[in-house]
């Protein structure tokens, strides 16, 4: 009896005497940086599917199939109007995220509407061009050029157009909770994707639209 007695007071000490494992709080379901980290790897996979775009095009941007070319049906004007939108709602965000650093809903408010009205002007714009490259009768199907055209361009505006539907619904959680932790959380991720579709769009002006008409 004194033997059990003498073991078992042996393993409690030695257990005693360990390091108290972490375990993660229930009531915080996010570690620290992990949505940041999470988001950046997303990013990079968006990354390699517009690499693997910019690549189908430049295999196939001069395949015109006897139909038209670059040259003949990009308007610079319009796309560079259309460039400028999509660099100012950059700059607004960057606006509110300034506004929401001193913690101004109303401020941050302000800028993100800003943003989304720029943002849909690109998207207006966008639609017009592929309305009018339509009707001239450059198809997506009329060429490997414009199928990889409409493609890359086309992916381009639905990532666009998805982050205008997470602006909105952002700006809906910021007017009922204000500029909570989750919020400022969900502010930073959108951030960086709407600066990351900036980045991408300025390689489909120079890549596409520039090169293009050379």
């Amino acid at each position: 009896m004194s033997d059990i007695r003498t073991t078992l007071g042996a393993a409690g000490a030695a257990s005693a005497a360990l390091p108290l494992r972490q375990y993660h709080p229930a009531h915080e379901p996010h570690p620290e940086n992990g949505t940041a980290l999470g988001f950046w790897l997303y990013l990079m996979s968006d990354c390699l599917i517009f690499a693997a775009l910019f690549a189908t095009y430049g295999v196939l941007g001069r395949s015109y199939a006897a139909g038209p070319t670059g040259a003949q049906l990009f308007d610079l004007t319009l796309v560079a109007i259309n460039t400028a939108f999509l660099l100012l709602s950059s700059i607004t965000f960057g606006f509110a995220m300034l506004r929401k650093q001193v913690g101004d809903v109303k401020g941050t408010l302000l800028w993100l509407a800003v943003t989304g009205f720029f943002g849909l002007c690109f998207l207006g714009l966008e639609l017009y061009e592929f309305a009018h490259l339509i009707h001239q009768g450059a198809t997506p199907q009329r060429s490997a050029f414009l199928s990889a055209f409409f493609t890359l361009v086309g992916t381009h505006g639905l990532h666009v157009t998805f982050g205008l539907i997470w602006l909105v619904v952002l700006m809906v959680q910021i007017g009922k909770h204000g500029l909570i932790h989750e919020n400022k959380r969900r502010l930073m991720c959108l951030s960086m994707f709407w600066h990351f579709l900036d980045v991408v769009w300025i390689g489909v002006f120079t890549f596409v639209y520039l090169m293009g008409v050379l």
